[in-house]
């Protein structure tokens, strides 16, 4: 069985940033503070949502609606910069499919965790 090696990986995503900092004001540019600020209050409210969501899911019986699922959760947190976030749904998105049950929770706990620091982090304005 795949096992996903929480220790280094969590050493690993801790010693890089959180957010990259210029990518919310690069979404600025493109489509305006009043459009930037709302897509990402639909951003939190989908994560939030989808967070809760893998933790209703079987893995055994829903482990492609989890990849995909985890899939959207990179690309939205890439969009907006929260990189430790979208390396954990990324992480989910490739191993869903080999994670045991145990990994899967761990993975969902450090996700968790890296929700809480993009939103600690997030830019006001």
């Amino acid at each position: 069985m795949f096992e996903v090696t929480a220790a280094p990986a969590q050493k690993a995503l801790d010693a890089g940033p959180v957010r990259e900092p210029g990518a919310y004001a690069a979404l600025v540019r493109e489509i305006g503070e009043d459009g930037a600020c709302e897509v990402r209050a639909v951003f939190w409210s989908e994560t939030c949502a989808r967070l809760q969501l893998f933790r209703t899911l079987s893995l055994e019986q829903h482990h492609a609606r989890i990849s995909r699922e985890a899939h959207s959760l990179k690309s939205a947190a890439g969009t907006f910069g929260y990189v430790r976030l979208a390396a954990l749904a990324l992480r989910l998105e490739k191993t869903a499919q080999q994670l045991g049950s145990s990994e899967f929770h761990d993975l969902l706990d450090l996700m968790d965790v890296a929700y809480a620091a993009a939103r600690a982090q997030e830019p006001q304005g």
